[in-house]
């Protein structure tokens, strides 16, 4: 199974943006969970405001399908700035970056996706524009070239990744706030969900909310496109009503769990415990098991089967732990680990 025609994966696909900016709150009143960063990015907000001055450089990291993207036009509005946004893979060379950077007006707010896919060129030019708000050229070649600097409008950039290690240390530096983004509580996804339904005109019970939610991996673009799908089925075979029965019949024939997990979680899993008496067993190996490729295991599959407790890293290779025995009702060898 390719990566993008996975169901329950946070890796936003084609229908998703679709989703998102109909669903989108406009501001920290209606953007659900995620306190902590809230509270200090509206302290610091208000501060930057106060003064008349440019927010410092924001720097939003954590799993995919969280709410960066969300969080930045929240920024924007909150600030009453222009929001422009575009990514790292876009911007190939310098001169795309610097063409941006000009165009930018006092105190706009400039968003990046995936900074770390920044190439190193591009990511040179970005340093004196972060911290200076000027743009450093070599005008000429040769004994007469020389350095020409141009002076951009003050502005705040916000870079959005999901792995923040991968950024290099003087672009992390140079970002004032770093605010890291947590996986969602079942609480916090059902009252997105109950939210969205009411924005899309669908009839829900509180408990199929929570249903939902309790499938959505901690994640509201999940929860989200879960809700579309079970509200397609309400509408052919429930009257246009979601219930918690309806709700779980949706998702049981979606093949997704009460824990979330899908088709390829679960033969993941069984893999290890079945055909590798519970591991170790290598990562290639078990890619070459189940056909999948090793990178997609280890950055798409595991982090959230990490996260539950149902398997482990180890020097010799994957385990599978008494969780996800006790998931699939099996008798657990504690020898094994």
């Amino acid at each position: 199974m390719e990566q993008n025609d996975r169901f329950i994966t946070s890796t936003k696909n084609l229908t998703d943006a679709e989703i998102e900016n109909s669903l989108r709150p406009t501001s920290f009143d209606e953007y659900i969970g995620q306190e902590k960063v809230k509270e200090s990015l509206s302290v610091y907000i208000k501060a930057a405001k106060s003064r008349k001055e440019s927010l410092d450089h924001v720097l939003l990291y954590g799993p995919p399908g969280l709410g960066k993207t969300t969080l930045s036009h929240i920024i924007a509005n909150e600030l009453g700035s222009q929001f422009k946004v575009t990514s790292g893979p876009a911007i190939e060379h310098a001169a795309d970056l610097a063409a941006i950077l000009t165009n930018l007006n006092q105190n706009d707010v400039l968003f990046i996706d995936e900074i770390h896919r920044l190439n190193k060129t591009v990511e040179e030019i970005l340093y004196p524009a972060m911290e200076d708000f000027a743009l450093d050229f070599i005008v000429g070649k040769g004994p007469s070239a020389r350095n020409m600097r141009l002076k951009i409008k003050p502005f705040t950039l916000i870079g959005a990744t999901t792995r923040a290690g991968m950024l290099t240390n003087p672009l992390r530096d140079r970002f004032g706030v770093i605010c890291r983004l947590e996986l969602y509580n079942t609480d916090e996804l059902a009252i997105i969900i109950n939210r969205s339904a009411s924005i899309l005109g669908v009839n829900i019970d509180n408990d199929a909310a929570i249903e939902i939610a309790k499938r959505s991996r901690g994640t509201p673009r999940i929860a989200n496109r879960l809700l579309k799908r079970v509200r397609d089925y309400a509408q052919v075979i429930g009257q246009g009503k979601v219930t918690k029965d309806l709700a779980n019949k949706t998702l049981q024939i979606m093949e997704i769990d009460e824990l979330g997990l899908d088709t390829i979680d679960r033969k993941i899993l069984n893999s290890i415990i079945s055909k590798f008496g519970g591991g170790p067993v290598g990562l290639d190996t078990l890619a070459a098991t189940i056909s999948e490729d090793a990178t997609t295991i280890e950055d798409v599959y595991e982090p959230y089967l990490l996260q539950l407790g149902f398997i482990s890293r180890t020097p010799r290779g994957r385990v599978a732990l008494e969780p996800a025995y006790k998931h699939f009702n099996l008798p657990y060898d504690k020898s094994n680990v």
